[in-house]
């Protein structure tokens, strides 16, 4: 076949353009963590921030990329920063919960943090992990995909962060809660991308506002940053259509409102098919738990359609109807839903397991000992756990202790089932069973081993569902339940045909969800509930993988910059 010199010129000049584009330099981030001044609810104060924002910056990348971000602590305390469902193939170093993978950046330190992305796509997002920074220290990441979308390509693709403020200041929140032995302060407000909407004295003039053209189809990137609240999520007069969670898309769900824990994300279209008008977006918790308090409030942003309509002049709109704050039918009947997209996007689901794990998760009481202060029930100190362990963190990074064989830093007998078999889920349980065991206990998997862990919700102290989050994988979540899991009966419902593939997993109150995923990304990767109180009081693991037998199946050794503990 002969081709044109103008065709042999097009075809060179693209040869050369992908080789270029291929060997360009890996993007670099900026990431300054201080302090800066915000107001909200009438009232201004200096919160920790990255580069001054408040929500922080959007990491834009596509499928497969890798990125750099250099962290500087410019705070006045230690900070690390975790990339919340970013696999990070065999390199657990810059995944950044405290002394998990790391010993924290310290005021005055920098970390050049590697991100590699590898089969996510959809929306992620980037958070602090130490203490409670994450309150404001947090922020969107979107991966692009590499050709198009399960779904037309959406007018304009917009983040939607939803958080909590607290009047005072978070880390004063933090500490108290932590020497009362009760549970923290609620926040004072539900924020969305920051702003808590216009209910709210002073905060009318920063609602935030998503601009729309009738007849366009919009991108709704969700996030819940909130510390300690699921959230019910509507626009009035809309749907909303779930198209992915957690970096994976899914089959598409339309429904009038979505619940989205702490820690999830997840891709929502919302079709602009109304009369042009201005319309409330609103969020507001979900909360299971008896006698449970939370923040009551409700976030609003507004939905403004281009036009004739003028947001000055025009009636205040009217609220959506979202379920009641405690209603758990309408929250599992949402999550429980949701299915994945194994048509374009195949799902190798393990159809058995060769290594399963069945963990409690509770919340728990220590008894009351002299000299502490003691505002749990009955005059003890609130406490949570998996498998009746309420992890202790160490004061040297696991990670770093595996790697270089340190001893008695961690142990390695986190039990596989409960130790303590009863009705987890009976309206009253003995006291006694209230109490755990501190440890700092890991569960030890082989590389390539098919993983099946059951969470099992109990009703010691308060039932309340779980956003049981695992760093380093993505699984799926092949089974939910309500009351005790019982393995002959309930597997043969099991979904291993279409569900979803997330990094977060609600656990229903006093019910049960069933998990898989194959471990073959060597490392040290922490599991927790995404309820920072639960966090606090102890309800985490690790999983350490080993490696496997080739040479891209090891772990990476660490970057020279590791900051010491």
């Amino acid at each position: 076949m002969w081709f044109s010199k103008k065709m042999m010129f097009f075809i060179i000049f693209w040869f050369m353009a992908s080789v270029g584009a291929h060997s360009l330099p890996p993007k670099s981030y900026e990431f300054v963590v201080k302090e800066a001044s915000y107001t909200r609810l009438c009232r201004t104060k200096n919160i920790l921030t990255v580069n001054g924002q408040f929500p922080g910056p959007t990491i834009s990348v596509h499928k497969g990329e890798t990125i750099y971000v250099d962290v500087y602590n410019k705070g006045r305390y230690n900070i690390t920063l975790h990339w919340h469902g970013v696999k990070e193939p065999n390199n657990p170093w810059p995944d950044g919960p405290e002394y998990i993978t790391q010993c924290p950046i310290q005021p005055g330190g920098k970390f050049r943090q590697k991100v590699v992305f590898s089969t996510e796509e959809g929306t992620l997002w980037w958070h602090a992990h130490s203490d409670w920074s994450r309150a404001t220290v947090y922020g969107a990441i979107i991966v692009y995909p590499r050709r198009n979308y399960p779904f037309p390509k959406p007018h304009a693709q917009i983040p939607i962060i939803f958080g909590e403020w607290w009047k005072s200041d978070v880390r004063k929140v933090y500490t108290e809660f932590l020497q009362s032995g009760g549970s923290p302060n609620n926040s004072d407000a539900i924020t969305i991308n920051g702003q808590p909407g216009d209910l709210y004295p002073c905060s009318k003039s920063g609602t935030f506002k998503v601009n729309v053209d009738k007849g366009k189809t919009y991108l709704l990137r969700m996030v819940n940053a909130a510390m300690n609240l699921f959230l019910f999520v509507s626009v009035s007069n809309h749907k909303l259509t779930l198209v992915g969670t957690d970096g994976s898309y899914t089959r598409q769900l339309t429904r009038n409102y979505i619940v989205i824990a702490p820690g999830q994300t997840m891709d929502v279209l919302l079709h602009a098919n109304q009369k042009p008008n201005h319309y409330y977006m609103a969020a507001r918790a979900y909360s299971s738990g008896l006698a449970v308090p939370f923040d009551n409030t409700t976030a609003t942003a507004i939905i403004q359609y281009s036009g004739k309509c003028n947001i000055t002049s025009s009636p205040s709109p009217s609220l959506p109807d979202l379920p009641y704050y405690n209603d758990t039918d309408a929250a599992f009947k949402f999550y429980s839903s949701i299915r994945g997209l194994p048509e374009k996007f195949p799902h190798i689901v393990p159809p058995n397991y060769s290594t399963n794990i069945v963990t409690t998760l509770s919340i728990n009481t220590f008894p009351c000992r002299k000299g502490q202060t003691c505002d749990g029930p009955n005059t003890t100190r609130l406490a949570s756990s998996m498998n009746n362990i309420s992890f202790v963190n160490p004061s040297i990074d696991i990670l770093e202790a595996y790697y270089y064989h340190i001893n008695g830093v961690f142990g390695w007998r986190f039990p596989s089932f409960p130790p303590l078999m009863f009705n987890f889920t009976a309206d009253y349980l003995p006291l006694e069973l209230e109490i755990p065991r501190r440890g700092t206990e890991v569960k030890v998997l082989r590389f390539g081993a098919r993983v099946q862990v059951v969470f099992q919700g109990t009703n010691l102290v308060a039932g309340i569902d779980h956003p049981m989050h695992l760093h380093g994988f993505s699984f799926y979540v092949v089974g939910y339940g309500k009351g005790n899991f019982n393995e002959k009966m309930h597997t043969q419902d099991f979904n291993l045909i279409d569900p979803p593939l997330v990094n977060t997993v609600a656990v229903p109150k006093n019910g049960w969800a069933a998990v898989r995923f194959t471990a073959t990304n060597p490392g040290v990767w922490f599991m927790h509930c995404h309820l920072d109180r639960h966090l606090s009081w102890g309800m985490e693991t690790v999983f350490i993988v080993k490696n496997g037998k080739r040479s891209n199946q090891t772990l990476l050794p660490p970057p020279p910059d590791m900051p010491p503990c």
